[in-house]
């Protein structure tokens, strides 16, 4: 069992910088592929970026490659998400999400993670 709970969230102006947090607690949080998603009002959970358990690589998704940087330290059990250059079709509930048996072609597939944080909200004014 993992409990991840996410701060952080906002409201900036366009082109403003956030830095999201997300804290897990429960087993060892190596061993568990974690992601950054976000959900605006009336569409779907959008993957935003992960690292696959194990593996220090980041994934992006192409609408926030060179924008936003996600990193990861396991021995306070976090992940960061630095947002940069923020615009308003980033306005969305941000979630981190966390799994054991995500394989690579699953990272970007919210079906794939069984580890929910409750969200934070961003909200980018232009």
């Amino acid at each position: 069992q993992v409990n991840l709970v996410e701060s952080g969230g906002g409201l900036v102006q366009a082109g403003d910088s956030l830095r999201l947090s997300c804290v897990a607690s429960g087993r060892t949080f190596s061993s568990y592929s974690v992601a950054w998603f976000r959900q605006a009002p009336g569409k779907e959970r959008e993957f935003v970026a992960a690292f696959k358990r194990w593996n220090s690589n980041p994934y992006y998704s192409d609408s926030v490659k060179g924008r936003f940087t996600v990193s990861r330290d396991n021995a306070k059990n976090s992940v960061i998400l630095q947002m940069n250059s923020l615009k308003p079709e980033d306005t969305a509930v941000y979630y981190c999400a966390a799994s054991a048996t995500v394989i690579t072609s699953q990272m970007a597939s919210h079906s794939a993670y069984n580890y929910w944080g409750q969200g934070t909200q961003v909200t980018v004014s232009s």
